[in-house]
């Protein structure tokens, strides 16, 4: 054996060795906890496919988001579940929606708990797209200048209702530089933008439509969502993104897609959040409840995979547990 292995050895010996020349480091304080918000009184109901997951009303949404913030996780990320749907998805940008109500009550309970909202419509229209519809000569279609107005619009009411940081997640083109005009001019000028720059169309977000009630009523998201296949393109909707306003590139799913937060962190060199999607958590928690492997070590190694990728920031459902595995 030769010098150098033998004092690479040494150094792994020990715990307290190991820490010292650990090269990635994984904290609480790097998670984003994202959280399903739905209308109701007294309302805590599991997520048959998401395990561990719950929708919650807004007071369970103040009380989990306590238990978060009391772990050492900096900010939520908070999905809707409104009462009513239509065509446009007013509920979005409605001062008296899910989110805002539940935005206000959390920034109250918790005022130094970050809280980023979502942005986007799919949630709320009643066709499950992420915005206006038109008719064209292939069936309909989203009409992306229509829907930036009304991105714009709930972006606003987002950041009057206090939101931390606003999220669009629509993947219309020429978002973030609509969003952040009307955030300036109506005076919100210091809230940042974290866009979702890279929105791949995967299979990894089945779990998330069931939870947020989302899936498109016919279709898919192709149109506007990116071809797993092109890294090339992620690296320029990054840059696009960044030259509209972007402060934060989100990069989504994560696992799949190690090399493209790499790449838009050396591209960019922004502050680069990696979402850990649902299909990946529900992966590891089916795989876990079946036996075939231990969910700490797996889930744990999985998010030092993303933050050695790249990422700044990790979006997950995994951080409650993740962070106590930490502590």
């Amino acid at each position: 054996m030769s010098f150098p292995q033998t004092r690479l050895r040494r150094l792994r010996a020990t715990r307290a060795l190991r820490g010292l020349v650990r090269e990635t480091r994984l904290e609480a304080a790097d998670f984003v906890y994202p959280m399903f918000v739905a209308h109701g009184i007294d309302r805590r109901e599991p997520i048959a496919e998401m395990p561990g997951v719950d929708h919650l009303s807004i007071a369970h949404a103040v009380e989990e988001a306590g238990e978060a913030a009391a772990l050492g996780i900096p900010a939520v990320l908070l999905f809707g579940l409104p009462a009513a749907k239509d065509e446009e998805g007013s509920g979005a940008w409605d001062d008296e929606g899910i989110i805002q109500l539940a935005t206000r009550a959390i920034k109250e309970a918790h005022p130094d708990l970050l809280v980023i909202c979502d942005l986007c419509l799919c949630e709320y229209t009643s066709h499950g797209h992420c915005g206006v519809l038109r008719d064209g000569a292939r069936g309909p279609g989203v009409d992306n200048d229509a829907t930036l107005e009304l991105l714009s619009r709930t972006a606003v009411s987002q950041a009057r209702a206090g939101a931390d940081i606003i999220a669009p997640s629509d993947m219309m083109d020429g978002r973030v530089g609509s969003i952040r005009t009307a955030l300036d001019d109506e005076g919100f000028a210091e809230t940042p933008i974290m866009s979702y720059s890279a929105k791949f169309a995967s299979a990894f977000y089945g779990p998330f439509r069931i939870a947020a009630d989302s899936a498109p009523a016919f279709g898919d998201r192709r149109g506007y969502q990116m071809d797993p296949a092109n890294g090339d393109e992620a690296v320029r909707e990054a840059r696009l993104d960044v030259e509209e306003g972007a402060d934060i590139l989100i990069v989504k799913p994560a696992l799949p897609y190690l090399d493209v937060i790499r790449r838009i962190k050396d591209d960019t060199a922004l502050p680069v959040a990696a979402y850990n999607v649902s299909g990946e958590y529900s992966m590891l928690k089916a795989a876990a409840a079946a036996g075939y492997l231990d969910e700490r070590t797996a889930v744990l190694e999985a998010l030092t995979s993303i933050r050695r990728a790249g990422a700044d920031i990790i979006i997950t459902y995994h951080a409650k547990d993740a962070a106590r595995w930490l502590q």
